[in-house]
């Protein structure tokens, strides 16, 4: 286009060329942001079951407490959800990932973890994952979640074999309690006892 049509041409043209091309660079940017916004409340995969026991908000700390039930006394989340270790993971090492980490969601904390209760901060640690978040450990367990266990104090996931190995609470001394009286259990079936005895 030459010089002088460009001159020509009227004043609402010259304008709406730059304006078209700024509303469509605006419209791109609003909805990289909305999507990236609808993935990060509702992308955990669970139905949404492990937000509100798991840290969720930046700059929050795990904290790992201890609670009993008919497995004896375990290690369990601030919100009373209880944490397993992985019988085939190295020490001080994640070996659960994928469809693995789907199912049992790693502890992860984005602050200092912390300990409650009969929980002991010596054995308190934590391992950074693949993807760089921070896997909370005890006594070199790298702790998860079980994605079946929909409230507190539920125990579902003990004594489980999947993914390669059996999946066990951890004692507030850090080892294995491998009792499965009361355990395993499918999602609201916990007996009674479970939770009678649950403090």
């Amino acid at each position: 286009m030459s010089s002088s049509l460009v001159t020509r041409l009227p004043a609402a043209v010259k304008l709406g060329v730059p304006l078209a091309a700024a509303l469509l660079a605006a419209a791109a940017c609003g909805s990289s942001s909305s999507s990236s916004g609808s993935a990060a409340s509702g992308g955990n995969g669970y139905g949404g079951a492990a937000a509100s026991s798991a840290p969720a908000a930046a700059g929050t700390a795990a904290v790992i407490e201890t609670h009993t039930g008919s497995a004896g006394t375990f290690l369990t989340n601030g919100s009373g959800r209880a944490v397993y270790m992985f019988a085939k993971d190295p020490t001080n090492q994640s070996a659960c990932s994928g469809a693995c980490a789907a199912a049992w969601p790693p502890v992860i904390t984005t602050g200092a973890a912390t300990v409650s209760g009969g929980a002991k901060a010596s054995d308190l640690g934590t391992i950074t994952r693949s993807d760089g978040t921070k896997q909370v450990t005890y006594d070199g367990h790298a702790l998860y979640y079980f994605a079946g266990d929909t409230s507190a104090g539920q125990t579902n996931g003990q004594g489980i074999d999947g993914f390669g190995a059996k999946w066990w609470l951890v004692a507030p001394t850090g080892s294995i309690i491998t009792t499965t009286s009361g355990a395993g259990q499918a999602p609201g079936s916990s007996p009674a006892a479970s939770k009678a005895g649950w403090s």
